[in-house]
């Protein structure tokens, strides 16, 4: 006969673990999945990775459900501009996005002739690969690979449709307390230029800072459990990368 007290025990071992697990998630780090193509090449579809919850402070989103424990946002740290950030979409407040930071608050971007404009300074890139190809969604496309520099000395790597791309916008003038965010797969991307689905992000939105992927495989060769494709399925070089 199974003692009672045994099993009283065992619950509350397992509710003190469920507890130290939503303190970890909502306070110290979470990991996330990678679904789409939007920030190829430096993210691909099946990389997991960390995200640290502290980064920015806290706020309801910080917390499984988004409980309205409280409004606003605590212990705020402002992001940098070229920050790869997780954030709550404005849309529904609940789907989760991660993508490039290019627009603080007051900030003017703008497209013009395919090339990103901050406050009227068009951002440089220098263009490292032309034929490259990569993924949007279940299509391969051919694009122009460039190294951009944003104007507090970040760099990161972002790609471009040969044909068709992005080239003109209007002005996006980012409200106080908000973001603009930005795809590195820019013409594959559904973001801060979407303004009914995306939009600008509040500060509020903000769940955490993307640090580095823990782990990656791809899917369309062989699923986890196929562990005689592993050696082509799992994508060892991209484990403990950091994201830039």
């Amino acid at each position: 006969m199974i003692n009672k007290n045994i099993i009283i025990e065992n619950i509350k071992t397992l509710f003190y673990a469920l507890i130290i697990a939503i303190i970890l998630r909502s306070l110290l780090i979470q990991p996330f999945y990678i679904p789409s193509s939007s920030m190829e090449p430096n993210l691909l579809v099946g990389d997991r990775l960390f995200v640290t919850k502290y980064s920015y402070g806290y706020s309801r989103h910080s917390f499984p459900f988004s409980p309205p424990v409280f409004n606003g946002r605590i212990a705020f740290n402002e992001p940098q501009r070229g920050d790869v950030v997780v954030f709550k979409t404005p849309a529904d407040n609940r789907t989760d996005y991660i993508k490039r930071l290019i627009g603080l608050p007051g900030d003017q971007i703008r497209f013009l002739d395919s090339n990103l404009y901050i406050n009227n300074s068009e951002v440089l890139k220098a263009r490292i690969a032309k034929n490259d190809k990569i993924y949007c969604g279940n299509r391969i496309i051919d694009v122009f690979t460039f190294e951009e520099l944003l104007s507090n000395g970040k760099k990161h790597i972002t790609v471009y449709l040969k044909n068709n791309s992005f080239a003109n916008s209007d002005i996006f003038q980012v409200p106080k307390d908000h973001y603009f965010f930005l795809g590195d797969n820019r013409d594959c991307s559904k973001d801060s230029r979407f303004l009914t689905s995306v939009g600008y992000v509040h500060k509020d939105n903000l769940i955490g800072k993307a640090r580095f992927i823990f782990f990656s495989s791809d899917k369309s060769i062989g699923s986890f459990f196929a562990f005689w494709k592993w050696n082509k399925s799992i994508r060892f070089d991209r484990f403990f990368k950091k994201i830039n």
